[in-house]
C-alpha cells in the first residue's frame, strides 16, 4: 500500500514527534506527584536516558510510546505500510536498544519500569499506580 501523503509531509511529521514531555510521560509524573513521590528527570548519565528516576526507591522508569518501541501484542504497535525494510530496521533497532539499556541499569542496580503509552489514561489509573507501587515497595 502506498503512503497517502508525499515524503515530505511524511518527513515532517515524524520530525515533529517529540521525545521528552510527550502525553503518556506527563500523565506518569502527574500521577507520581499526586501520590507523594519525587523524581527527577532524563537523566543523561544512566543509560538510556530514563525518562523518570526515583533515586529514593533506586528506579528507573521508562515511558515507552507503543509503536516506537513496538509494545507487543498492542493494537497501537501497528507496522507501517510503506517503506518497511525502513521500518523494520529502524523499530527492531529501538528495541534491541531499549533492551540493551534495561540491562545494564540492572547491572548497576536498579528496578527498571517499562510504562506503556497505552497504559496512560484515566481508566488505567489506578491500575497504574498500582503497578507502580509493586515495583516501588517490593
Amino acid at each position: 500500500m502506498m503512503d497517502t501523503i508525499t515524503k515530505e509531509v511524511r518527513s515532517r511529521n515524524m520530525a515533529a514527534i517529540k521525545g521528552k514531555n510527550t502525553k503518556p510521560e506527563l500523565f506518569v509524573r502527574r500521577l507520581l506527584y499526586s501520590n507523594g513521590y519525587r523524581y527527577r528527570l532524563h537523566r543523561n548519565n544512566l543509560p538510556g536516558k530514563p525518562d523518570i528516576l526515583l533515586k529514593k526507591h533506586n528506579t528507573v522508569i521508562f515511558v515507552h510510546g507503543c509503536f516506537w518501541h513496538q509494545h507487543p501484542g498492542c493494537k497501537y504497535a501497528s507496522k507501517p505500510k510503506s517503506n518497511i525494510k525502513f521500518w523494520r530496521k529502524k523499530l527492531g533497532l529501538n528495541v534491541k536498544r531499549d533492551g540493551e539499556n534495561i540491562r545494564k541499569l540492572k547491572e548497576i542496580g536498579y528496578n527498571v519500569l517499562i510504562i506503556w503509552e497505552c497504559e496512560t489514561d484515566n481508566k488505567n489509573k489506578d491500575e497504574l499506580m498500582n503497578k507502580i507501587t509493586r515495583v516501588l515497595h517490593g
